[in-house]
């Protein structure tokens, strides 16, 4: 089976930044041989969330997630390498990390379905539209 390689958005959410997580979390993408090809610190404005979370906006979940990822900075990057969605999904554990398995990054440092310290782009298609959103330029 050849493997592909990809570029995928993640978002180290502000949760992560306020914990003080952000050098772990990237330090374990870069011992697993994953490229950062691009990485910024911002703040994620309401016009961006609802973009990004389009297929969400009109899900009773939404407004508090909202309100959450716009709370304070995080950091975008893009990360590359072979089936590199694949690779950081198994990485990052299951949405809630609560029920994340150790070794994860939300089972090592999350107890939140909602802070849950990382987004990642879950398919190919959604890496394309994310990572447009977020660096255009790439």
């Amino acid at each position: 089976m050849s493997s592909t390689t990809e570029r995928s958005l993640v978002l180290i959410k502000p949760d992560g930044l306020r914990r003080g997580l952000a050098g772990e979390i990237l330090a374990r993408f870069e011992r697993k041989g994953l490229v950062i090809e691009a990485l910024e610190m911002r703040v994620m404005d309401a016009a961006l969330a609802d973009q990004h979370y389009a297929e969400h906006v009109a899900k009773a979940f939404y407004p508090p997630l909202k309100e959450f990822m716009t709370s304070g900075p995080l950091l975008a990057l893009v990360l590359s390498g072979d089936d590199v969605i694949e690779v950081i999904r198994a990485m990052i554990g299951s949405t809630d990390g609560r029920k994340a398995a150790a070794g994860t990054i939300r089972g090592d440092f999350s107890l939140s379905n909602r802070e849950n310290l990382v987004h990642a782009s879950d398919s190919p298609a959604s890496a394309e539209r994310e990572l447009a959103l977020w660096f255009p330029k790439i």
